[in-house]
Parts: C-alpha cells; structure tokens; sequence
C-alpha cells in the first residue's frame, strides 16, 4: 500500500518537487530557530556546578563594593572569589560588530574559570603588563589580533580612547564560556580618573566552592553577610545567574518558541493542501479499487503513505541542508562576531531528531482529513467523478 501511495507522487512531479521543497525550507527555519534557543540557553546549560555569583540585591546593573570579594572569600566552603565589571569598549576600526569587554583581577580570575585556557607564557604577560589583555581565539580571528598588537577602544560608559596591548589568546573548555571577549586589568580602570564614579567598586562576584551540592547553602551565607550593610546582595548558583541573563529577553525566547511551532502548522497546511489535490485528482481511480475489492482502509492507507513520504523526504533533505546553512554558515558568524550572546552556535542532535520526527507526524497529521475521506468515498459516485 505505501508502495502505491509512493508511486503516485511521481505523476505530478513538479508539484511533488514544490512541496518537498516547502517542507525543506520550513524544516531548516525550524532547525535554525531551534539553535537559536538552545545557543542562547548554552551559559545556564553548561554552566559549572561548583561556582556561586553574587550581584548587587536591586539589579545587576549597580555595583558592590569591591572589599566584599575579600570579605566573601572567608565564608567557609569559598575556594576562591573573582570579580568582573563591564567595561562597555569598542574598536573604533570595527564599530558595528559588538563583543564584550571586562575588568577583571587576572590571577583570582583565571584560578575561578579554569576552563579559560591560556598558553603559560601568555598568561605570565597579562600578570605582569598592567595595559595586557587576553582575548578569545574567535575575536582574534575575527579583528585579525594577535599577541602583540596594540589596540586602542573608545569607551561607551567610559568616554575617552583607551589603549590596550593583547599579550594572549585564549581558548575554552567549556561551551559556556564566550571566544568573543576582551579581558583587562581591573586595576587598570580603576586607577583611570575617567571611571572615578566606580572606583573601588566591582560589578558582580563569583565564587568556586568547595562542594556544589552545598551551592544553596553558602549563597545563603553569603547574603547573610551583608544582610545588615547598606548594600545588600544577591547570590545564586551560576547556572541560575546566567538563566537571570536570559530571563531579561524571555519573551523574545517566547516569541522565537512559538514561531517554531507557527512555521510546523504552515508546514502542516501546505501539505493537506497537495495531498487533498491529489485525492481529488484520483477519485475515480479510487472508486476503480472499492469496486475491485479494496477497501475504505486500504485507500485511506494510500494517502497516509503520499503525505508522510514526501515529508520524510522534505524533513530529511531539510536536516541535510541546515547544517552548511544553520551551523557551518550562520553558526560560524554569530561565535566570531556575537560571542557575548551565542558562545556556542551547534546544531543539537536532539534537535535533529525531534525535526526529522516532527515531519513525519505533521505529514500524517495533514493527510488525516484527506484520507478519512478517501476512505469515505461511495463506488458509484466516486466512478462518476473525473477529478
């Protein structure tokens, strides 16, 4: 039976062709946008078990005093503290393209993320240049840095030129860490009379700690520390941290996740659409088959095949194609030129699954209405259609 719902694709070949192809397209949009969700979520998927940020209690975007780095750090059950504070500078040459920039203590930085992985050699001359930076291999590959360069960013919170030599390239080890940043010397910024208004004061805090299952337990702590102070904070494991970050755009995720599901029913409507044609087009050759013998299953059956056929087949060829389009193409643009929000851009297999499964669900879904009523048809009217 599926055999002959196959067979008769090939009688209007350029519209089977047309059909295959919109499930192509509707199958690689679903793929792309699925990518996307799982590329922004990548930092609070990945994110390490054993480090807990703090921030200031009212928002993110208000400092803490950077004595509380030293102050956490006695808290038992903190390894190790590091600080950051967004810098917020641009490379006048590349002015469009957006990456971050971050103040940080080197040593305690690069002691809590150990999945940042620079050359020893590197990382000794970041210690020791007070200008020094280290940048991902993503944005050196994509600005053509290397150690070595001097470079000079314009400061957006921070007016004024600010120049910098990169003494290090670094890679990752963990899909959460960002190959798009510029890291520098907190010191740096802090000694600048230009950024005075945050002097001695740091952006948010992040902990390694000796036993994530305590993570809970030592946020609390934590707060408890300062509950009494007249800056409070806010502590939470990183993977919450970072899934704070995407809450700030959750409905722009919202509105990408239903847009998916937008693009599956178009999908579904185009193809109950073709299949509805060809079961017009072939009811009297259906009625032929009741009066030989077959039955209203047996046709429902036909149609069933046709649809889930050519979105298998449309599903299939879409999957092929997104991963030069999705992940070899866009994927590669977003990691080197906005690092900061898709550290990651991969294609995930579960995603690749649930396309190729979706298509073959949708594609019976479609036929179902056609089909039923193929298997409806009377003998007698049917022979008398001529489609």
């Amino acid at each position: 039976m599926l055999q002959v719902g196959v067979r008769n694709l090939r009688r209007s070949k350029t519209r089977t062709l047309l059909t295959i192809a919109a499930v192509m397209v509707a199958v690689v949009t679903f793929v792309l946008l699925r990518t996307v969700l799982s590329a922004w979520t990548a930092a609070a998927d990945h994110a390490a078990k054993d480090r807990v940020g703090t921030r200031h209690k009212v928002s993110f975007i208000m400092p803490m005093p950077r004595r509380y780095v030293q102050e956490i750090q006695q808290i038992p059950g903190v390894q190790k503290t590091a600080s950051a504070n967004w810098f917020g500078g641009k490379d006048p040459n590349h002015e469009n393209d957006f990456f971050a920039t971050l103040a940080v203590d080197p040593k305690d930085f690069l002691e809590v993320y150990d999945e940042i992985i620079v050359p020893e050699d590197q990382k000794q001359a970041w210690f020791q240049n007070r200008r020094g930076a280290i940048v991902g291999d993503a944005l050196a590959k994509n600005f053509g840095w290397k150690p070595g360069d001097r470079i000079t960013l314009v400061g957006t919170i921070w007016p004024g030129d600010w120049e910098f030599e990169i003494v290090g390239v670094y890679t990752a080890a963990r899909r959460s860490v960002d190959r798009a940043t510029l890291y520098f010397h907190y010191d740096y910024m802090n000694e600048d009379p230009r950024a005075a208004s945050i002097h001695d004061q740091v952006g948010w805090i992040v902990s390694r700690i000796d036993d994530p299952s305590r993570s809970a337990e030592i946020a609390k702590a934590i707060d408890a520390k300062f509950e009494e102070r007249d800056i409070q904070t806010l502590s939470m494991s990183e993977r919450a941290m970072n899934a704070s970050f995407i809450g700030m755009i959750s409905a722009v995720l919202k509105a990408m996740d239903l847009v998916s599901v937008v693009i599956l029913v178009i999908m579904a409507l185009i193809l109950g659409n073709t299949v509805a044609m060809g079961v017009r087009e072939r009811t009297h050759e259906y009625g032929v088959l009741r009066a030989i013998g077959f039955l209203p299953k047996h046709l429902a059956w036909f149609v069933l095949g046709e649809a889930v056929t050519v979105s298998t087949v449309g599903g299939a060829l879409g999957i092929l194609l997104s991963y030069p389009v999705v992940e070899r193409g866009l994927g590669r643009f977003l990691e080197e030129n906005m690092g900061g929000f898709f550290p990651f851009f991969r294609i995930d297999p579960t995603t690749i699954v649930l396309a190729l499964l979706l298509s073959a669900v949708v594609g019976a879904l479609a036929a179902a209405l056609p089909a039923y009523n193929a298997s409806r048809l009377r003998v007698v009217e049917a022979l008398r259609r001529t489609g």
